[in-house]
């Protein structure tokens, strides 16, 4: 019987974990592994997402993959795996206390100072900005505020007009743009810690018949359909697909007893209008990495 990987993502409602678990089962399916890939119903929820991982370890898996919501929450459950000896592989988060055998991601702080950097040249380094960040319990947004704030401390033209949570979710992002724009009439452009938050931004925009360029991380093909359209400036390529792709390679290196870098750190490219062919694909059209290109071997 084909060995059986356990996959958890924070949520089944930003499509970039959608194109995560695509990836981390087109992969495993290619090599022959079984993978069940689960998700809380409230996006984001640790309770949640600790009760799916500990009825994951009574099924008694071979591996487990996990992109925590909240890591902290989830060391006691991630405990008993370790105890078992399984293999534990975590992706764009991942606990302090409780190392995994192999952590996947990118540069969180670097990719946001480059895409705010981006944003701050289309501009001409004069203006005022917003940034909605991202979920407070997620290990990615503190960096990724921290590069947007960077971006700005570089740029003396520029000045933080506004600052609010979207909590990596659409809705409030939308609600938080909102919230912005009645209380400002002078914002050149808005940094945004991820696509599915960008495109809440755009809704708000739209809402208010306003316009002006949005930033975000990700490269998700809504956010591709974005770039095409003109609502969207550029993301950063913070691609869920690929890191997927590469914890699934490395979870599937554990369990034949393949040796794995601990960390593995993606490059990120910035994607525009002009370079978004390769990225123009949904995600089970999307290519598949091999391990030299992820561990740039």
């Amino acid at each position: 019987m084909a060995k059986h990987i356990i996959c958890i993502t924070k949520n089944g409602t930003n499509p970039a974990y959608e194109g995560a678990r695509i990836g981390a089962r087109r992969i495993a399916e290619a090599a022959g592994y079984r993978i069940s890939s689960v998700y809380p119903e409230t996006p984001d929820d640790p309770q949640e997402q600790s009760a799916l991982l500990q009825a994951a370890l009574d099924q008694g898996p071979d591996a487990v993959m996990i992109a925590p919501a909240d890591p902290a929450a989830l060391d006691p459950i991630l405990a008993q795996a370790r105890a078992a000896g399984l293999p534990v592989v975590s992706f764009v988060s991942r606990s302090a206390a409780l190392a995994p055998d192999c952590f996947v991601t990118s540069d969180n702080r670097a990719l946001a100072e480059t895409i705010a950097g981006h944003l701050i040249d289309h501009i001409g380094g004069t203006g005022r900005l917003a940034i909605i960040e991202g979920n407070p319990a997620s290990e990615t947004s503190a960096p990724r505020t921290d590069g947007f704030l960077a971006a700005i401390a570089a740029a003396p033209g520029i000045t933080l007009a506004a600052q609010a949570t979207g909590f990596y979710q659409r809705d409030p992002a939308a609600q938080a743009m909102a919230d912005i724009l009645s209380g400002t009439d002078d914002l050149q452009g808005v940094l945004v810690a991820n696509d599915f938050m960008a495109l809440g931004v755009i809704d708000a925009l739209h809402a208010a018949g306003r316009r002006m360029p949005v930033v975000s991380v990700n490269a998700m093909p809504q956010a591709i359909a974005a770039l095409l359209s003109g609502d969207l400036l550029a993301t950063a390529a913070f691609d869920a697909m690929k890191i997927a792709c590469a914890a699934t390679m490395a979870t599937i290196r554990l369990l034949e007893g393949q040796p794995v870098p601990r960390d593995i750190t993606l490059p990120v490219d910035i994607v525009t209008a002009a370079n978004c062919a390769p990225w123009n694909k949904g995600y089970e059209e999307r290519p598949l990495p091999d391990w030299a290109e992820v561990t740039g071997g």
